[in-house]
């Protein structure tokens, strides 16, 4: 990659929707140069998909919570049946395996205080191998990026 195709990513990782013209302006390229270049991007995989962003407030979904998860032991199945089911719940926003005092960190995103508790009791806690939850609220969003630093 050069400096032009990491201008091109900063641009569309701001807006996705820009035209291939409007990049093009903004870039000093022709318009087939700018479309080649973002299909190169995309089949290298460094564009993996384009997405809107929704404002979880306005579809009433702005009750966020951080999960930390310990598993009963590290045994590769029991880290591959987390996995497995964990990805299958819509609520995780995101989930990471961690190093320190506790093996998952979680975003969970639901409506509120009653719709996080039904999500505990019958989804999270029914997945095997949990050992320990603890659960952070967030208070206020001081930053939220999906821009990655190039």
């Amino acid at each position: 990659m050069d400096a032009l195709d990491f201008k091109l990513l900063n641009e569309l990782q701001r807006n996705a929707k820009q035209t291939n013209k409007q990049l093009s302006l903004k870039l000093g390229l022709s318009i087939t140069a700018v479309f080649e270049r973002i299909r190169k991007l995309e089949n290298e995989g460094v564009l993996k998909k384009y997405v809107a962003l929704l404002d979880p407030q306005s579809v009433n979904r702005d009750f966020v919570v951080f999960c930390q998860i310990k598993l009963l032991q590290h045994s590769q199945n029991n880290v591959v049946t987390f996995e497995n089911e964990i990805s299958k719940l819509p609520e995780v926003l995101e989930c990471y395996h961690t190093s320190g005092n506790y093996d998952y960190l979680l975003k969970v995103l639901v409506r509120d205080m009653h719709e996080f508790r039904a999500f505990m009791i019958n989804k999270l806690t029914a997945i095997n191998h949990i050992a320990s939850t603890h659960s952070s609220f967030v208070i206020n969003e001081v930053k939220q990026s999906t821009v990655i630093p190039l």
